[in-house]
């Protein structure tokens, strides 16, 4: 009944005031008509008559005196008063304030509570990220950023709460005493220790349908404002991208200038390439990686065709390796060193050779290079090779790092590959990745199950906690296409759906597939897609985890942070490693200097060429009597077996001196001249190897005995000797043949002393024959226990029955005719033995021989009185001695010859030996690998470990150096 009186009353006064002077709440308070007003009024009315304690009490009627704004008589009651001032709306909108902030200060805390500490992974943010402010204008974005009434959409129904507050206004102003005391104490702290949580619930109050609408329109809003915020992200990522290209054509000038030596400054790039030249001497220093040097490197392992080559490639900028379609390509570790320059080139390390990267000609040519450089490491047999290939690349932006690409690891040998190949992918792998300062980039094909990768449970064994692995999904636009589930994705990103640990997880696409795509489109395609992926969309990937170029940074600063943290103690260690090394060489040479292989290569090239020189000392006698006497055991079996024994066996001295005439003159324009030169030739390589193995006293180093024959093989090997020779040297042995002339007693002497000498030797050798053909003597068998074999019985036998037949006949000729060996073969028989015809003749040969010989030299005895006979032609003289002429014919032509033979060598081929020579130690000083093989034994690889270590250890030294200064 008072609020309906109130409500009577109110409605018809007419105030002081404008309406269009009051506040909100006083208007809904004022205006009769208020839409809100009966509804609100009739809620309360409600509640008051059900909970208020006073309904059972009587009622009096209450003569209410109307509201007067402006100023109020002092016979109004001081509660009622104070009650007015309290409820003004400038109070209730502070208890507001401040509870709605505490309370959301509270959500504030639990919240970030809730949020895990990031600090150790901020690493992976770029350094641009925290210096952003400095290229982006933050005033353009607030002006992109949707406007107050957009965001006021989303903010909670304050129309409501300040209807709800004017109802209240509404029933204090009537200044009821009782209404007052009852809810002035009480409504008032309920109001304000709850007004905040009434701001964020107040939309609650609505109906039903009321909530459901404004569920969706929030869903809607915040999926418009994720799409917002991600266009807003990629905008301004292509606003750094631009920013960053015209840093690098502004680096790329300075970088020109210092080239001209315009103005002189130490970039990075030296940094990167200072470490780059320690690793490469590490690699000398073992190419099997067995050192353990533990200095940092991005080792690139993955699955074969798992796209680690394309990454290579767009963290490179350049299509640089060798490409194939599931053939494996990468057959062993190439190592490639990133740095800025001026141009984006490449070059090998051995090589002066630049290879311009932004010609598709040159690119050509630098795959290629690297394919044979692989395939050429890759020994018979095998499929991969453990050598390492080092590559830099410079250009302008690129992100300063060492990576190392291995071959992808496989599962089965296929056919074409070596057994082995499996294990030895493994192995390698393994080398590199358990240095416990490698940087692991684990890189992961995401069109294929996971379930099928092998490299996730290889790298987990050598890096369990994931301190060093960086996880890299490739191929994201095919694993979105055909994946059902994204979250499929999303598990291997956070590295849920295998038991492989990771410090950063990164997602890339590396092109379509297509081996002809340049680096520009494949990146525009990138972009692209991410752009417009649902994984990014769905907050299921975040910013800095995708795109190569994050991936490259992330990279580079994990790997100069291992460098800085490692580098020293690897330096100390190296330290330690010299003074070992040094002690051992001071405690076992310590008179000798510390020699490389290069060095003794270099000292055993010019023992070699002084003792080539030294055969121009070898005097012409010397020269002339072992090429004499070499070519006589060369000819010597064809003279007598093939001329003087037809010859001998003539009748007369005319047949003698024909038929020996017929066969000088065959033998001369056949055989003699080639035969000639062969001995010539191998009597230089006899004297040439006697120089060159003989002993130099204290001097000699056997070190160099290996070398050294393989010089000479070599050498021996590319001479030939001047075709001419022959025809020059045929013209004047057939001259020498054809003189009989024989000048003085002196001369006759020496042709019977030579003709002598080459009768015994045959002799001596026919007799060893037959000695083996009828075994040992019965003073050999009695003296040293030897007997006769049945062959050797026969043999001899053979042998009696046939010197029986010659003492008969003397003269016999050289051959046996059918009725004597049937003969033979009787007698032989009549005593029980058993022979064949062929064992008659063989033995008839060698019994006969040794006859002959023996009357031959009985000849020369004779003749050695004949000379006087020879002058007179054997006239009125049954002495005939035209074998000795025959001999001294032949001694003749070898004196010429092997004076003409002196002559070529001393003159010519002695100098094209040296010539040989020479260029032989050039190819050897050019192929270390021969070195290696050549120079051998423990005095060599402790000088060159020496030298290795401290050539490491200055460039480390001059490397951490350079560190500091950047600093």
């Amino acid at each position: 009944e008072v609020c309906q009186s109130l409500v009577k009353h109110n409605s018809g006064i007419k105030g002081s005031l404008p309406l269009q002077k009051l506040h909100l709440v006083s208007r809904s308070i004022y205006h009769s008509h208020h839409p809100t007003l009966k509804l609100r009024r009739l809620q309360l009315r409600t509640s008051y008559q059900q909970f208020s304690s006073l309904t059972n009490l009587p009622l009096h009627k209450l003569k209410l005196s109307p509201i007067k704004y402006g100023y109020q008589p002092r016979r109004n009651f001081w509660p009622a008063r104070l009650a007015a001032r309290l409820l003004k709306l400038r109070y209730l909108i502070l208890g507001s304030a401040v509870g709605g902030g505490y309370t959301a200060k509270k959500t504030f805390d639990q919240w970030k509570d809730m949020i895990p500490d990031l600090s150790d992974y901020k690493w992976i943010v770029p350094d641009i990220v925290w210096e952003i402010d400095e290229y982006i204008d933050f005033e353009k974005i607030r002006k992109a950023l949707p406007n107050s009434e957009d965001f006021a959409k989303l903010a909670p129904d304050f129309d409501k709460i300040v209807e709800s507050l004017s109802l209240l206004k509404d029933f204090f102003t009537t200044g009821h005493k009782l209404v007052s005391e009852v809810i002035g104490a009480s409504g008032l702290l309920l109001l304000l220790g709850s007004l905040g949580e009434t701001a964020f619930r107040a939309t609650d109050h609505g109906s039903e349908s009321d909530k459901h609408y404004r569920k969706v329109s929030d869903k809607e809003k915040i999926d418009q404002l994720q799409e917002e915020l991600l266009h807003t992200q990629l905008k301004y990522q292509r606003i750094l991208e631009r920013l960053e290209k015209e840093n690098k054509e502004l680096r790329k000038l300075v970088l020109q200038k210092d080239d001209k030596g315009i103005h002189h400054r130490k970039l990075k790039k030296s940094l990167i390439d200072m470490y780059s030249e320690v690793l490469d001497v590490l690699s000398d220093y073992d190419a099997s990686y067995n050192t353990q040097d533990h200095l940092p490197r991005v080792v690139v392992v993955g699955d074969q065709s798992a796209g680690k080559t394309s990454v290579l490639e767009m963290i490179a900028q350049a299509r640089i390796f060798p490409r194939g379609s599931g053939e494996m390509m990468t057959r062993s570790p190439v190592k490639v060193t990133l740095s800025e320059g001026p141009h984006h080139v490449a070059l090998f390390k051995d090589s002066s050779r630049e290879f311009d990267l932004t010609k598709e000609e040159d690119l050509a040519a630098l795959r290629h290079e690297i394919e044979l450089r692989m395939r050429k490491s890759v020994k018979e047999g095998c499929t991969v090779s453990p050598e390492t290939i080092s590559l830099n690349v410079k250009g302008p932006g690129l992100q300063r790092m060492v990576l190392v690409d291995l071959p992808g690891v496989i599962n089965t040998v296929t056919s074409g590959m070596a057994p082995d190949t499996k294990e030895t992918i493994f192995s390698i792998s393994k080398a590199y990745m358990q240095n416990p300062n490698a940087i692991i980039l684990c890189i992961q094909d995401g069109s294929v199950d996971a379930e099928r990768s092998i490299v996730t449970d290889l790298v987990s064994q050598m890096d369990p906690h994931g301190r060093r692995t960086i996880f890299v999904l490739t191929k994201v636009d095919l694993a979105e296409k055909n994946v059902a589930s994204p979250s499929r994705i999303q598990q291997i990103i956070e590295g849920k759906l295998f038991p492989m640990k990771a410090l950063g997880y990164f997602a890339v696409v590396t092109g379509k597939g297509n081996s002809s795509e340049n680096i520009e489109a494949i990146r525009e395609y990138e972009e692209e897609f991410f752009q417009n992926s649902k994984l990014l969309k769905t907050s299921m990937l975040k910013a800095h985890q995708v795109t190569t170029r994050n991936l490259s940074l992330a990279v580079s600063d994990c790997f100069w942070k291992m460098v800085r943290e490692s580098v020293e103690q690897q330096a100390d260690s190296f330290k330690a490693t010299r003074f070992n090394l040094e002690t051992e060489w001071k405690n076992n040479y310590p008179r000798l200097r510390e020699l490389d292989r290069n060095e003794l290569f270099e000292k055993a090239k010019n023992e070699i060429l002084d003792e080539v020189i030294s055969l121009s000392q070898v005097t012409p006698k010397h020269w002339e009597e072992i090429l004499q006497q070499s070519l006589w055991e060369r000819v010597s079996t064809h003279v007598i077996e093939n001329i003087y024994l037809p010859a001998a066996q003539t009748m007369n001295s005319g047949t003698f001196n024909t038929t020996v005439d017929i066969k000088l003159k065959q033998w001369t324009d056949k055989q003699l001249p080639n035969k000639a030169v062969e001995v010539a030739w191998e009597t230089l390589q006899e004297e040439f190897s006697r120089f060159m193995t003989e002993p130099k006293g204290k001097e000699h180093d056997d070190i160099f005995d290996k070398l050294k024959e393989a010089v000479k093989e070599e050498s021996i090997k590319r001479h030939k000797w001047n075709d001419f020779a022959e025809d020059s040297l045929r013209v004047i042995q057939h001259n020498a043949l054809e003189d009989r002339s024989i000048s003085d007693k002196q001369q006759w002497d020496a042709a019977i002393y030579f003709m002598e000498e080459a009768l015994q030797a045959r002799l001596k050798d026919t007799e060893n024959a037959i000695e083996n053909m009828v075994g040992p003597d019965w003073k050999k068998r009695w003296l040293y226990w030897k007997n006769r074999t049945q062959e050797q019985c026969v043999h001899n036998e053979t042998k009696n029955e046939l010197e029986k037949m010659l003492k008969c006949n003397e003269e016999h000729p050289a051959y046996l005719a059918s009725d004597e060996i049937t003969t033979v073969r009787k007698n032989l028989e009549s005593r029980g033995v058993e022979v064949d015809p062929s064992l008659i003749k063989d033995t008839w040969h060698q019994v006969y021989r040794r006859h002959f010989l023996k009357t031959a030299l009985n000849h020369c005895n004779l003749c050695r009185r004949g000379f006087y006979y020879y002058q007179r032609h054997f006239v009125d003289s049954e002495l005939e001695c035209n074998d000795v002429v025959l001999f001294w014919r032949i001694q003749r032509m070898l004196a010429i010859t092997a004076n003409t033979l002196r002559q070529q060598l001393t003159n010519t081929e002695v100098r094209r030996l040296e010539k040989n020579v020479k260029e032989v130690l050039e190819d050897f000083a050019d192929d270390s690998e021969k070195k290696v093989k050549l120079l051998t034994g423990k005095r060599v690889q402790l000088a060159e470990d020496l030298k290795k270590v401290r050539e490491i250890q200055e460039k480390l030294d001059a490397f951490i150096e350079a560190l500091h200064q950047e600093k």
